[in-house]
């Protein structure tokens, strides 16, 4: 288990986690010490994303029972398909609904498109099943998390012919320079996970670099993309601060500065926890 870092000096928002996945060989988290662990090291807010029924299931009991923590609901893009091929998508729209009107719940996703798990058959069902979230977004006011992993063209292309929520969030960002400008011209904010720390990440780091101040957050996809020094590592809320200081290095402004800009700005797309 990576080392706690130092404790950052204005509490943040972890925009983008998921306490219900455990990875391969190892316990699922334990909820309580997780939000506590990120809580000593000022952290202190989360948002649980649950991408399937069972973790959109877990979300609504967790958000119940934890008032650090708000949720998200949605089929991810790599489930879409399989309940597609067996007949399970529309009554499965019809729970994530029903949960997504929990008043804890404020995120619809994540939800979007996925061109790398997923081979051409699949295309149909996720650009579709990405079509209903974004009105669901909509029609309950809620904000959307889009997953973009080798669909840029396609994501942005359907959010225009949709009609992007007022607002709209691009979890774990993947883009360059020109698609943070194009993303940022839009109104889109842009989530920044363990990836923008990198060694290998220049292009990333140079797309936060272009982004206003007032359209970045954090996150971790827990347990998934651990910022160095932990790179590989199993990732979870408490490691946020690496990231952090990471992105203010790249903005070039005072780790400080960058807290309470992503602070004010979760507040402002989620509302108050």
């Amino acid at each position: 288990m990576p080392d706690a870092p130092d404790p950052l000096p204005i509490p943040v928002v972890d925009n983008h986690t998921h306490l219900d996945i455990a990875r391969d060989g190892e316990d699922a988290p334990d909820v309580g010490a997780a939000i506590a662990a990120a809580a000593a090291v000022g952290v202190d807010r989360l948002v649980q994303i649950g991408c399937d029924l069972a973790g959109a299931r877990f979300t609504v009991d967790m958000v119940d029972r934890h008032p650090a923590m708000l949720g998200g609901v949605a089929l991810h893009p790599n489930e879409v398909p399989r309940l597609a091929e067996a007949g399970g998508l529309r009554a499965a729209y019809a729970e994530i609904e029903e949960l997504a009107a929990h008043p804890r719940v404020r995120v619809i996703g994540e939800t979007g498109l996925d061109y790398f798990r997923t081979g051409p058959e699949g295309v149909g069902a996720q650009q579709d099943a990405f079509r209903w979230h974004i009105d669901l977004a909509k029609r309950t006011g809620k904000a959307l998390q889009i997953h973009d992993r080798d669909a840029h063209d396609d994501v942005l292309r359907i959010l225009d012919e949709e009609g992007a929520p007022a607002r709209t969030v691009m979890h774990c960002f993947s883009g360059d320079m020109a698609m943070a400008r194009t993303c940022a011209e839009r109104g889109y904010y842009l989530s920044f996970a363990g990836t923008v720390t990198f060694k290998n990440a220049k292009g990333l780091r140079d797309a936060l670099s272009v982004t206003p101040l007032d359209r970045v957050l954090v996150e971790t996809d827990a347990p998934y993309l651990a910022p160095v020094p932990w790179r590989g590592a199993t990732n979870a809320p408490y490691l946020v601060p690496h990231t952090i200081r990471t992105m203010a290095g790249v903005l070039g402004i005072a780790v400080p500065t960058l807290c309470q800009a992503v602070s004010d700005t979760s507040e402002a797309v989620y509302g108050p926890w």
